[in-house]
């Protein structure tokens, strides 16, 4: 196994995804984006966070979570796969803690009063944040506005987050989702890092895993802006890749070589 920490610095292993919250890189898009998703949620109402594979997207809705104080919210987080409405709903039961078992009709009921016992009864805002939605079937979508829809569509209990890649956009600009898209009041987005955000957020990677200099040349940081091209996962995985093979070659900093010899061995 290769020793990452005695080589450069660090006491733990950058660029994986055991990052804390409080240290996750707040670069303003991300901030604004966080921000509007937390009115919405204040709000009761209803977001949809929309944004490219690899750009962070569960990183921040984990920070809105953190964000949402444990005493005056109930937070349900649930990682969509292509289901169909009442496998949807039985995976949602059991992020709630209901038994999925029943019918459509059924498992709908369940959910919507376990909604209304946790802000009546328990006095908390409950909130659902699915993530990856753009893998939904329209006519689960669907489900999300009877979710929501307390005494004839008077009140405001549950606030969904609805997150997802590019395609979730689409699928709510889809006719026959426009009653769901009404309920949407906000929609946050993420992008690709520039050139510059990128080396900040090389820095800032090896900081937080103990390193007091970087240990990046800055060709191999252009080198990694190139392959990656801003993309967060992307630029994880080649820097980690580099810094193994400056570590094997027994070099304490990364130059562009190690970045071109890491990048043959990734997809």
């Amino acid at each position: 196994m290769i020793d990452l920490r005695s080589v450069f610095g660090f006491h733990s292993t950058p660029f994986t995804r055991e990052l804390r919250d409080e240290d996750q890189l707040a670069f303003p898009f991300l901030d604004e984006a966080l921000e509007g998703l937390l009115r919405a949620v204040e709000g009761r109402m209803s977001a949809a966070l929309i944004a490219p594979a690899g750009t962070g997207k569960t990183a921040l809705l984990r920070r809105a979570r953190a964000r949402l104080p444990e005493a005056r919210y109930r937070i349900h987080y649930v990682k969509v796969t292509d289901l169909s409405k009442r496998d949807m709903c039985r995976e949602i039961a059991t992020a709630v803690g209901l038994p999925g078992v029943g019918s459509y009709p059924h498992l709908v009921r369940r959910l919507q009063e376990r909604f209304e016992a946790t802000a009546a009864t328990e006095g908390l805002r409950p909130v659902l944040l699915l993530d990856e939605s753009h893998e939904l079937r329209p006519d689960v979508l669907s489900l999300l506005r009877i979710l929501t829809n307390f005494e004839m569509d008077s009140r405001l209990v549950v606030a969904i987050v609805l997150a997802g890649q590019p395609p979730l956009r689409k699928l709510l600009d889809r006719e026959d989702q426009e009653a769901v898209a009404k309920r949407i009041t906000h929609y946050s987005q993420l992008r690709l890092l520039s050139r510059d955000e990128t080396q900040t957020y090389l820095a800032h990677r090896c900081t937080v895993a103990g390193a007091k200099d970087l240990p990046f040349d800055q060709r191999s940081q252009d080198a990694i802006y190139e392959t990656g091209r801003g993309n967060l996962r992307a630029t994880d995985t080649l820097a980690l890749k580099s810094l193994e093979y400056a570590a094997l070659a027994g070099k304490s900093t990364v130059s562009s070589q190690y970045v071109l010899a890491a990048r043959k061995d990734l997809p």
